[in-house]
């Protein structure tokens, strides 16, 4: 009899530590982008400024991709995008003119290489936080109470964008 217990115990004790591992999981999913979107946060706050841009060093289209983003209380919203020609964001870039830079990428960038993340808290994409999306060539990607490895491939995305706005915050 007690070897029965054993055989009963130990699937269970197998399945709470599996939830365990996968709950763990799904938490560090999603996690890589909310430190650093504190971060610009509160650099962009620091520096008083409701907007920041830059090349994008390590986007996948090369040097014609850039990121730019609006900090709203609580909010960011940060657009990455390639443009051609770009001598113009670039001479926006010069003149320090980093909201024109957002809106340019927003609105007359190469549509196929727009990615658009709308972050609500400022905190990162956090799986099951409403209003936190991700907008990939006109795809819009909502964010269910589970993190999923489409949630994992936009945080990470967004990760790298938030990099490359924290490297040009004076």
């Amino acid at each position: 009899m007690l070897g029965c217990v054993r055989c009963v115990a130990r699937p269970a004790v197998f399945a709470a530590v599996t939830v365990l591992i996968v709950g763990a999981a799904s938490w560090a999913q999603g996690q890589e982008s909310a430190p650093l979107a504190g971060q610009l946060a509160a650099a962009l706050e620091s520096a008083q400024l409701d907007s920041i841009a830059a090349r994008d060093p390590q986007g996948p289209q090369g040097d014609d991709r850039f990121v730019a983003a609006l900090r709203f209380p609580g909010q960011l919203m940060v657009v990455s995008a390639r443009m051609d020609p770009s001598i113009y964001v670039e001479q926006k870039l010069a003149a320090g003119s980093f909201r024109d830079v957002y809106m340019d990428l927003n609105m007359a960038s190469v549509a196929e290489s727009k990615v658009l993340v709308t972050d609500v808290g400022a905190n990162g994409l956090q799986a099951g936080a409403p209003g936190d999306s991700a907008n990939v060539a006109g795809n819009v990607v909502m964010f269910t109470d589970e993190a999923t490895a489409e949630h994992a491939e936009a945080d990470a995305s967004y990760a790298r964008m938030l990099r490359a706005l924290l490297e040009a915050v004076p």
